[in-house]
Parts: structure tokens; sequence; C-alpha cells
């Protein structure tokens, strides 16, 4: 692992050695911070061990008086006022620190993978990004806190911050790598309450729910004991660590390459530049691999690509540059010769090829790459794919053979880096939301589930679990409002079952059976070729409504799309109630699409759909006597209902036969 830059010093080391000149704040506690308005809120530090500490808010100049115990750690509360500032807060011990700038308003938490994650101008963009970030420098009383992200088997009572440390004031520049979903969120509290708004980004693109969810909670679900175990079992020395997990892979690897015909025992022999690969496909490299005719593919394959060596070149050593988008594991030869390895995504690939293979004339580049999940392929940028000697430069960009061998499925499981990969159980919340713990927060938002997409059934009680879990720990029940996984992928065709409609529907359960809950629908604005859709306004608004009904009391504001609320069945034909359905209709003025009925024998037809006030009447002549609806039952759904407001329908279904996803109860 890279070291870290520390924007805060660690707490408990400073603690223990009783060094304090004066108090020391978590990152939490910094000028320019939002404080929750009109609640006591808890405020803590270090300070030498036996010391008073006296903490004055401008506000009303109250001090209030508390004493650092014996391991230097103190802790009480202010009484907030109503929203306002600029306040200063002062902390004493005989050594003073002043926080200046501080707002009090509304606090809101906003956690998740890389949906909640992407940024408005950094490794993704949102729609209109220059403009986005120029609009920013408008709303300084809008303040972003970003954790740092990081991993750890055992509680954490400090963190790391980005963004340039602890609470930073909205801008052009602070914003650009903040999470988008939650900054047009905040913008819709912001706007809409004319407060100051304080938001806290703890997300990590490509998790698990269970990282997120603390050990004493997922010890009530029989699902985690052996990963938690396994956790649990963890040295303590971070090296002691990274070495179980290297013998871990390297056993892993032996298997994948057993199971692999372009190996021969220890020979790769379709790394050889004798090879005949002419009959194999090819693909125009850089690309993801799925979007070059291996769709929804993952595991091992092949890459090849023939280069004409200068004879200038010859008996000379040669770099070669792969750069860090190879996702997720290679090996790379050089006319047969192992040349380099990377086991993650993400890490750059500088290798070198030794001067005594460099030969005139043609070679052969080979990489055995072997995708985990998600994306895979070679799609580092074009310019970074090149073989280099003497400041002259082979360009790798073009076609490339390939071959598919051993499908991901066919593979043992891939041992975790218990180091750096943040998909343990426990360990973001251990790193990540525990030291947040006790903050006052109005609430949660959470953009989260791609990752679980195989384990619809068991998130319908995860989901759950983890809220219960923050809520018990933070002592209050909090609003915490859902993001529903947007529409992705190729297009629906036929009605049947599928993974992301279970997880869509256990995220739906979650919003409607835990109380102060809610759940924001984007099955109207994915992207078929992107899982991370660039509409993150939208996301941010239709959260905003939500808060802005349920938080804030606008009662008669319309927050949701309609909402499946039961059915009857009439004849040949079924009729669908809904909630929140005023003004049901089309969204694109043409038919209802997305509707799907089905009989006894459990077998779904496309049906023909009609609105009639706020219900819809559901029929196909293929089925005579139905019981069963279903709509938007895919992963990108053709479907266009929605209400007067124009927020789509909730995807949902009548039945409860048994979805793809109900006997997956592995943990992460």
């Amino acid at each position: 692992m890279k070291p870290r830059k520390l924007i805060t010093a660690s707490l408990a080391i400073v603690a223990s050695l009783h060094l304090y000149a004066r108090p020391v704040m978590p990152p939490l506690f910094s000028s320019n911070m939002v404080i929750q308005q009109q609640t006591n809120a808890p405020i803590w530090g270090m300070a030498k061990a036996g010391k008073k500490v006296t903490v004055t808010a401008s506000w009303d100049n109250a001090t209030i008086t508390t004493t650092a115990n014996s391991k230097g750690y103190w802790r009480t509360t202010l009484r907030t006022p109503q929203a306002g500032g600029p306040y200063t807060i002062t902390i004493s011990d005989g050594q003073k620190i002043k926080l200046e700038n501080v707002m009090v308003g509304e606090v809101w938490l906003c956690s998740g993978q890389s949906n909640m994650e992407m940024p408005i101008d950094g490794w993704s963009q949102v729609k209109n990004y220059e403009q986005e970030k120029q609009e920013a420098n408008q709303y300084a009383n809008i303040r972003l806190l970003q954790v740092r992200k990081n991993i750890s088997p055992k509680p954490l009572n400090d963190m790391e911050t980005n963004l340039g440390g602890g609470w930073q004031v909205c801008s052009a520049r602070s914003v650009k790598e903040f999470s988008a979903t939650g900054y047009f969120f905040g913008r819709e509290i912001h706007k809409s309450q004319n407060v100051p708004v304080g938001l806290i980004d703890a997300s990590w693109g490509g998790t698990f729910i269970e990282p997120w969810t603390s050990a004493e909670a997922l010890r009530l679900h029989p699902d985690m004991k052996d990963a938690l175990e396994a956790v649990g079992n963890l040295p303590e020395d971070k090296a002691e660590r990274e070495q179980i997990y290297l013998d871990q892979l390297d056993e892993w690897k032996q298997k994948v390459r057993s199971l692999d015909p372009g190996y021969e025992g220890e020979k790769a022999v379709w790394a050889s530049s004798t090879l005949n690969d002419s009959q194999w496909p090819t693909m125009a490299v850089p690309v993801q691999w799925e979007r070059a005719g291996l769709a929804d593919y993952d595991g091992a394959a092949w890459l090849r690509r023939t280069i004409d060596i200068p004879k200038s070149w010859a008996g000379k050593e040669v770099k070669l540059s792969m750069g860090g988008l190879v996702d997720d594991i290679d090996f790379t030869y050089f006319n047969g010769n192992l040349v380099g390895q990377t086991n993650s995504y993400g890490e750059m690939r500088n290798y070198t090829i030794p001067s005594h293979l460099v030969k005139a004339g043609r070679s052969v580049l080979s990489v055995h790459v072997i995708d985990t999940g998600g994306d895979g392929g070679i799609y580092s940028p074009a310019d970074q794919l090149y073989l280099e000697c003497k400041g002259e430069r082979i360009m790798l960009a073009g076609d490339w053979h390939y071959k598919t061998t051993t499908p991901m499925s066919l593979l043992p499981r891939i041992p975790v880096n218990n180091t750096s990969s943040p998909n343990q159980v426990t360990v973001l919340y251990n790193a990540m939301i525990n030291p947040l713990v006790g903050f006052a927060i109005r609430g949660t938002i959470w953009y989260q589930g791609c990752n679980n997409e195989h384990k619809g059934y068991q998130y319908r009680e995860l989901l759950p679990l983890m809220i219960r879990d923050w809520r018990t720990k933070w002592g209050y029940d909090f609003p915490f409002y859902i993001v529903q996984l947007a529409n992705y992928k190729q297009l629906q065709t036929e009605p049947g079952d599928d993974e992301w409609a279970e997880v869509r529907e256990a995220q739906a359960m979650a919003a409607q059976h835990v109380e102060n809950s809610g759940l924001a629908c984007l099955i109207d604005i994915g992207e078929a070729g992107d899982i991370h859709p660039r509409n993150k306004q939208e996301v941010g608004r239709r959260l905003g409504l939500i808060a802005r009904a349920k938080t804030y009391g606008e009662q008669q504001l319309e927050y949701s799309g309609p909402l499946y609320s039961g059915y009857q069945i009439e004849g040949n034909s079924i009729r669908i109630s809904f909630d929140h359905a005023k003004g049901l209709r089309s969204a694109d003025g043409g038919p209802l699409r997305g509707f799907a009925i089905a009989g006894s024998d459990h077998r779904w037809h496309w049906a023909d759909a009609r609105i009639e006030g706020q219900s819809v009447v559901v029929t196909c002549p293929d089925v005579i006597s139905p019981i069963a609806v279903r709509y938007a039952w895919h992963v990108n759904p053709l479907c266009n209902l929605q209400n007067g407001e124009g927020l789509p329908c909730v995807p949902f279904r009548t039945d409860d036969w048994p979805g793809l996803s109900i006997n997956n109860h592995q943990a992460n």
C-alpha cells in the first residue's frame, strides 16, 4: 500500500504520551463546520489527562466546563440555537483554540458505494459539470467534509479527511471531488429551507453493505458468522496480515492457472510467440471487454498483440507501460517470458523487458487478464499503452486478438486483501462510520446495492439491520433515505426474473417498513452503458423532495412516484392500485409499457395496461386466468408509468414466487 499523508495526528497515540500543549480536536470539529441546529450537540476532543476543559460558543457565550479523563479524552454537549452564523467555538484547557466561521444548520451523512462517491468532476463527471462547479461558488453556507477511505478490523475513534482537511466552504474547488449526489441533495435543502447545510461524505466505490455494518449488528445475522470470525482472527500487525494475503493469493493464482488451457503446468503456452492466434477474434484496445463482445463476462482471458521491434532496439532494455486500467489481475508476457504481474485494478503497470529478450523483428505481447467482477479488460488511456526504448515509442492501442478461458463461476473464490480491501465485514463501519458516531446529524442518505446484486433476498435483511445499527449507535431514529438502483445494462426484451429487480425490491421494502425512511426511485434516469448515471442533479432533487416532505414538513409536496398498494383480480384482468397516484400518465404519451402478467403456470407474458383513475388495469389475451403482475422487473426495463409530478412508478410485483437470489446466503 502507498503511505498516506496524515491530515490529523492520531489522537489516541498522542493522548497516551500526554503531550498535549493545548486541546486537540478531531477533524469533525474544525473551522467552517456546520453544527446541527436546535439540539444538544456533542463535542469532544483530547487534552492533557486531568485537565479542566472549557467550551464557549459565541451564539450564547455560555461556558461549559468538563475534565479530561485519564486517557486525555473529554466530551460535553452544546445547546445549539436556530440556524444561523457565522459563530465561533472556543476550547481551552489554559491554552485556547478557536473554531472560526462556524454555522448552525442541518447536517446530513452521505454514504454508500460508487454512485454516492461519484464526484462532480473527478474519475467521473456529472452533466454540465463545469457550470455546476462555478455555481457552487454561490453556496458558501454549504459546508463539506469528506472522510478519507480507510479500513480497520477493529472500531476506530479517529479518522482522516480529504479536501485539505476538516470542513471546507463550498466552492468550485472544494466541490470538485465531493459526492455529487450528496452535494445536489444538500443544495436542495439549503435552497428550500434557507439554512446552512453540512454534508459528510463517507463513501467507497465497489463495496458491499456488510462492511458498513458493525460487528455487534452482524452477529445477529446467521450468514455472517464465518466472515466475522475471519476478520476477528486477523493479526494486529499489518505486515503480518499482508503476508497472509500474499500467500493465499499465490495459492489461488496457482489454481487459476491449473484450470486455464493457456498453461501447461507452469508454462504459459498461449504466451508463446509461435502460437497461431489468427482465428481468435479481435477487440480494439483500450476498451472494457463488456463493450467489445464479452457482455457480462467475468473470468480469465488472453489478449495478444504482435509488434515489430526495430533493429535499433535489439539487445536493449525496453519499458512496457500498460497504464492502471488493466482489470483486475494481469500476467504479462513478452515472447513467452513473464515480464510483469499486478494483483489489482487501478495500479500502474510499468514493466521492464530485459535486454537479452529484445530481438529485432516480430515479437508478441501476451496478457493473461483475470476479471474478478464488474468491468474487465485493458482500458487504460491509449497514451499509456506503449513500449519505449531510448525515447522512441511503439504505441499498443489497436486490435488485439483475444480468447476467453475460465469464467469466475468455475474458479475458486479469490482471497481478500485484509490490509486494503474494503469488502470485509465491519471494516468500513469501524474506520469510516464509528469515528462519526455521536456527531449530531439530521439524517442519512444512502446509495448502495450494486455490489449486493446477487443477494437481493439477503439484502432485505441486511439493509434494515444496518439502519437499526446506525440509529442505535447514534441513540436516535434519524431519517434514512435510500436511493434505489437505477436502470442499467441491456434493455429488457422479455419478462421474467432478474437479480437487480430483487435488490430494488429489498430497497423498497426497507423504505416501506422501516420507520422514518424513504425511497428515491431512479428507474427512468439510468444509462445502459454506464453504471454511474451522470444526472446526479435529479438524484439529489428526488432525495431532497423526500426530506422536504418527511423531515421538513412540506406536507403538500409530492415526493414519490406511484407506489404499488394492492391488486384485485377482475375476470381476465388484474387491477393494480397505487399510492402517490394523482395524475397517472405515460411518461412519453404512448401506451403503458413494462407490465407483465402470469397465470398459475408462472409463465410471464407482456401485458396491455390502461389507466383508470388512480389504478391501472392489466390484461393479456394469452393469459385467460391471471394471478400475478410485475412492473419494471428487470435490470433495465422498458417502462413509462409516472404520476402528474413526473415521478416514476416504483418497480413492483404482486407475487412472492421464489427469485433468483433466494438461496444466496453468502457473506460478501
